[in-house]
């Protein structure tokens, strides 16, 4: 099965650590600039899903949505949520740990956009 979202072993690892200090936790990927880009990771339910939004998987048990907009630029591709060294978006949670998280992608194959219907 191809999944249109997956996380990197840090992603997790930090992933387990925000959950135990904020709880279930859910992730936006927008189209805003500067760090409106950026993943923004939010404790469940502090960030309004509308209607163009898209829940485009889960990683580490964390829904991870995407604004219709920025689906269809990103369609051709899977994204990998990575963790990198930095500050990043201030509303997001992982902020205080030094930390960021950061989309990374890669272009589907053929195969794959078989397996996923396009």
């Amino acid at each position: 099965m191809v999944e249109r979202v997956i996380a990197t072993d840090e992603t997790l690892k930090l992933l387990d650590k925000l959950k135990t200090i904020h709880g279930d936790l859910m992730f936006h990927q927008s189209g805003g600039c500067c760090d409106g880009s950026s993943p923004m990771c939010y404790p469940r339910g502090e960030f309004r899903i509308g209607e163009s939004d898209i829940l485009l998987g889960e990683i580490g048990n964390t829904p991870f949505y995407i604004s219709k907009d920025q689906y269809e630029y990103w369609k051709h591709t899977q994204l990998i949520i990575d963790v990198v060294e930095g500050r990043g978006g201030m509303f997001s949670v992982e902020g205080p740990e030094g930390k960021r998280f950061l989309t990374r992608s890669r272009v589907f194959t053929k195969e794959d956009r078989i397996a996923l219907g396009q």
